[in-house]
């Protein structure tokens, strides 16, 4: 009799019983975390966004809690709110008496301005009523925006593995892959072998971790397909390790400078971009990657970066929707065909949470501008000039903070923007590579382009000012100056030889060892110019100088060389003295034949030399010039003394390029000798060598 109770089925059999599941994850995934790649599922990318920045800097610098409403004032406008002040409604451009009505206790700063005549910037009480004569500045928050930034990077590890973006004046972007990759190779020893097999397409093994603490961070829900049941996988503990770093990020600049920010923390910079906005002011957001569709579900189009202009707007307009998740349903060809193949290609994937691109290490800015818009407009060269040195001064003061005056960086480019109605004209023109930048030479140009501009005409009245300068450029590392490759001191001293290795040298000399010796210019000319025959006099100075440097050519400005020279000699024979005795004596014969030869040398240097051709008395260190003299005269004497004996002159190259000895006819009327037969007539350009 069966049962009428319904029985479950069994269990189907399974060869992976009782085996631990794998990863989705493989050993390449692991490999291109290490290496920061894009296209990596595990990399980590945060997002670092400071809490209404501007305020929060006249905050710190006046030192008022951090409770109390504020707002930062530039002219009759508000251009930053803190969030005290905001709980009351007040918002940006939101105007002064506004302001004060819906939070009567406000403090209201105004930023610092340039004023005409000063140095530097400054902040003054009454600056929103002279807005003719005041010019916004904003150094003091690009300052503490340094600050923060080296704050940031000091908690990170050193460059490769720090990779940091400095997206604007108040927002970074950071590549956590590399840092993440060396902490799982720490906390999880079972990542640091080969793949099995030495496959790389391998799955990693499951996460030994069946729960995760997020400590306070704010996790974004997950997608309708997913539970917070399912054990996590390696992109949740990537995750969980970025979530800490950021927070010891966030707690340094907190502790160190004061300021509080908020974090987002994804698989790329669109995502992390979105989740430091999710959830402000002090907070951190994790979009994990099994949340990506619920988050984007929540977004408006022209909330993602890349899409809140004009691009944005487009998309709207041909998709009737601002929704993320209406667009979801539209195929990749019907976006290209309406945005076009790249637009439309990258705003398919963008929507579905996928954004390749890379995390920029490169902080350094690419240009720098400084700009007035005139209410009332200014109608004179003479006003225009006025604020093209306030701007000359505010954009050489930041190029001082960048480097320009240890020469680390420097701009090639200076451009003046000039606006009158509707019209807006530019002038570029370049900055000497040559010349050291200071404010003098940037007026100059700026003043030229003015100058341009006014030429033209039709430039009054301006109701807008801009100069800029612009093409950065690195200046040469590790360049040196000449004084950088020479050598002083004690370093100049070691270089020297020492007394022993003098000694090993003239013991192998006089062992009969061939010296080194400098080389000769043994040219034609020179043999051709020395003399064979001097006198007695010379022969014993040519001896001594043998003695003291070997065979080189007299120098007469040598002088004090060869005699300390000779005191080298000097002191090594005294060496050789103290640490040989039994060469004693050949030692004292030698010193004082060296000692002999200097002032032989120097008496002989000292006597006049007499010429023996014309009689004049000249010092010594005049001789071989002299003979080149006489040698040079008897050449002359020699190419004008037979003109009779040269052919008459016809037709051919000018008398000075012809060959200046006698013809074969004269020739044979002056050796008796006939010519010899068959000889040819010499060619034009040509000449015959005498024999005999």
């Amino acid at each position: 009799m069966s049962s009428s109770q319904p029985f479950p089925p069994s269990s189907p059999l399974s060869l992976t019983a009782g085996r631990r599941r794998k990863s989705r994850f493989t050993y390449k995934h692991l490999n291109l975390l290490s290496q920061s790649s894009t296209s990596s599922p595990l990399r980590v990318i945060a997002h670092i966004d400071l809490d209404a920045f501007y305020a929060q800097c006249e905050g710190v610098r006046l030192g008022i809690a951090e409770d109390q409403p504020l707002a930062v004032q530039q002219w009759s406008g508000l251009i930053a709110i803190n969030y005290p002040a905001r709980k009351y409604g007040v918002q940006r451009f939101t105007t002064i008496s506004e302001a004060k009505k819906l939070c009567p206790d406000i403090i209201l700063q105004h930023v610092a301005t340039w004023k005409e005549g000063d140095e530097r910037w400054a902040y003054h009480s009454d600056a929103f009523a002279h807005m003719g004569t005041h010019k916004v500045s904003l150094d003091p928050y690009r300052l503490e925006s340094r600050r923060i930034l080296a704050c940031i990077k000091d908690v990170l590890p050193p460059p490769p593995t720090q990779r940091v973006e400095k997206a604007s004046i108040d927002e970074v972007f950071l590549d956590l892959s590399a840092q993440i990759h060396s902490v799982l190779l720490q906390r999880y020893p079972e990542l640091n072998g080969p793949a099995p097999y030495d496959d790389p397409t391998e799955c990693l093994p499951r996460p030994p971790t069946t729960a995760l603490d997020w400590n306070t961070d704010a996790l974004v829900d997950l997608d309708s397909s997913e539970t917070e049941d399912d054990d996590p996988d390696w992109d949740d503990i990537a995750m969980l390790i970025g979530s800490e770093i950021v927070r010891a990020v966030r707690a340094a600049i907190r502790e160190r400078l004061k300021y509080t920010c908020s974090a987002g923390v994804a698989r790329n910079k669109m995502l992390a971009k979105l989740g430091s906005a999710h959830k402000k002011p002090n907070q951190q957001t994790i979009v994990r990657n099994r949340a990506v569709q619920k988050f984007l579900g929540e977004i408006k189009i022209t909330q993602i970066r890349n899409l809140g202009g004009k691009l944005g707007d487009d998309v709207v307009s041909k998709f009737a929707t601002e929704e993320v998740e209406e667009l979801l349903p539209v195929p990749i060809e019907l976006m290209k065909s309406k945005l076009g193949d790249d637009t439309g290609s990258w705003v398919y994937h963008v929507v579905r949470g996928d954004d390749f691109s890379e995390v920029n290490s490169r902080t350094q800015i690419k240009s720098m501008l400084s700009a007035k818009s005139f209410r009332p407009s200014i109608n004179t060269v003479e006003e225009a000039t006025r604020w093209l040195r306030i701007f000359v001064a505010d954009i050489y003061g930041r190029l001082v903070e960048e480097g320009v005056i240890e020469n680390k960086r420097r701009p090639k480019t200076i451009n003046l923007h000039h606006r009158q109605g509707g019209q807006m004209r530019s002038r570029q023109g370049p900055i000497p590579s040559g010349r050291p930048i200071n404010e003098a030479l940037l007026f100059d140009i700026a003043r030229n382009l003015l100058g341009q501009i006014v030429i033209d005409g039709r430039c009054w009245p301006c109701s807008n000012l801009q100069l800029s300068v612009g093409g950065f450029e690195d200046g040469p590392a590790n360049n040196r100056g000449i004084g950088g490759f020479l050598v002083r001191g004690d370093e100049a001293k070691a270089m020297m030889p020492t007394t022993r290795d003098t000694i090993n040298s003239k013991a192998y000399d006089e062992s009969g060892g061939e010296a080194k010796r400098r080389k000769l210019d043994t040219g034609a000319m020179q043999k051709f110019l020395i003399r064979s025959e001097t006198s007695s006099e010379v022969s014993g100075l040519d001896e001594c100088t043998k003695q003291l440097s070997g065979p080189e050519p007299y120098d007469s400005d040598a002088q004090d060389d060869h005699h300390s020279n000779a005191i080298d000699e000097l002191a090594v024979a005294t060496d050789i003295v103290q640490t040989d005795s039994a060469k004693l004596q050949n030692a004292e014969q030698h010193t004082s034949r060296l000692e002999s030869g200097a002032g032989a040398y120097q008496q002989a240097l000292n006597k006049p030399f007499i010429c023996t051709r014309c009689g004049k008395s000249l010092p010594l260190q005049e001789k071989e010039e002299h003979e080149d003299w006489h040698f040079a005269k008897s050449l002359q004497a020699r190419e004008t003394s037979a003109p009779a004996s040269r052919e008459v002159q016809g037709p051919g190259p000018p008398k000075e390029l012809q060959d200046s000895r006698p013809t074969n006819a004269s020739k044979k009327a002056s050796t008796g000798r006939p010519s010899a037969p068959n000889t040819k007539k010499v060619e034009r350009g040509q000449k015959r060598l005498a024999f005999g």
